[in-house]
């Protein structure tokens, strides 16, 4: 097992990146191989300052990097040279099982659709967010702002995506699945939500339980909530909002702090064919740890054979 870490990627690179690296290693009696992808002069120096063990750590230079602002398409095609354009061609050669970056969103998503491919019979992939339950729980939103505009079978598809991740990653033995829509009654919503409510209801691949509202989410009523990215973004960043507004505050919670990204890292591309795991750009050791670990967890799982099984 083979995992790529783009060490130049994200507002505190690489320096947070190695420290993630550094409590990865630490913390994992069984630790996967690491590659790590960037200044090999500035790594090295970093790497023997945090006395981060060696045998599990490869590094390979990039001499470039693709800027946060920089516009994806573009910059993956002139900067082939950059972390996460080596990255994406290791991860399509089989170089390594499994990529990660917190650096520019839009080169990850446009480096895992094109160079790694989507799953046969994909429509488009998706990527999700962890959402806390006011109950103790975890439910698993999705999509959450790759795809603004949807058809129904592609919302079909990510409550079968979402269900493989929810019982194989989050441990949930028979995800319920809820369509999000702006009422609990069959035929409720606009046009997407009519048209999609009888496919999930079909759909023998998933516990489907019909509409849940917005006031449901952070409720334990669906452990996969199921909608168009351009919804599934406005709750993400709402629910982002609740852990700022907790901290300004100054309200010591269980529950709010269960709202910071770094403890699970970030995201997974689902739909596509191996694992790629995009970060905040403002990650930092603990959210690098926790996206190794993922990344460790989708390849013994198996997650995207599974994905690919159930989509067939």
């Amino acid at each position: 097992m083979n995992i790529g870490i783009d060490m130049m990627g994200g507002d505190f690179a690489p320096l947070e990146a190695v420290k993630g690296v550094q409590l990865y290693l630490s913390g994992h009696n069984i630790p996967a191989k690491l590659t790590l992808i960037g200044n090999k002069e500035q790594l090295e120096k970093l790497v023997t300052e945090h006395k981060t063990p060696l045998e599990n750590i490869t590094i390979v230079h990039a001499e470039q990097i693709i800027g946060m602002h920089e516009h994806p398409t573009k910059a993956l095609k002139e900067k082939q040279q950059s972390s996460i354009a080596i990255g994406f061609q290791l991860l399509a050669s089989g170089k390594m099982d499994a990529f990660i970056s917190a650096g520019n969103t839009g080169a990850m998503l446009v480096g895992a659709l094109f160079s790694i491919k989507a799953l046969e019979g994909v429509i488009r992939p998706t990527i999700s967010s962890i959402i806390p339950k006011s109950e103790g729980g975890t439910g698993l939103l999705l999509d959450v702002g790759l795809n603004a505009d949807c058809k129904p079978e592609q919302l079909n598809q990510f409550a079968i995506m979402g269900t493989v991740y929810a019982k194989h990653i989050l441990g949930i033995e028979n995800p319920k699945v809820g369509l999000i829509n702006v009422g609990e009654e069959e035929g409720k919503g606009n046009l997407l939500a009519q048209a999609t409510y009888p496919l999930l209801k079909e759909n023998k691949h998933i516990n489907f339980i019909g509409n849940i509202e917005g006031r449901d989410v952070l409720l334990d009523k669906a452990d996969v909530m199921v909608c168009e990215g351009f919804t599934g973004n406005i709750i993400l960043k709402l629910a982002e909002s609740l852990y700022e507004i907790s901290n300004q505050k100054k309200v010591e919670s269980p529950y709010f702090e269960r709202f910071n990204f770094e403890n699970y890292g970030g995201t997974p591309v689902l739909g596509v064919a191996k694992p790629v795991i995009i970060g905040h750009g403002i990650s930092g050791s603990k959210a690098f740890m926790n996206m190794i670990h993922l990344a460790q967890l989708m390849i013994e799982k198996k997650l995207m054979e599974k994905m690919k099984e159930e989509l067939s």
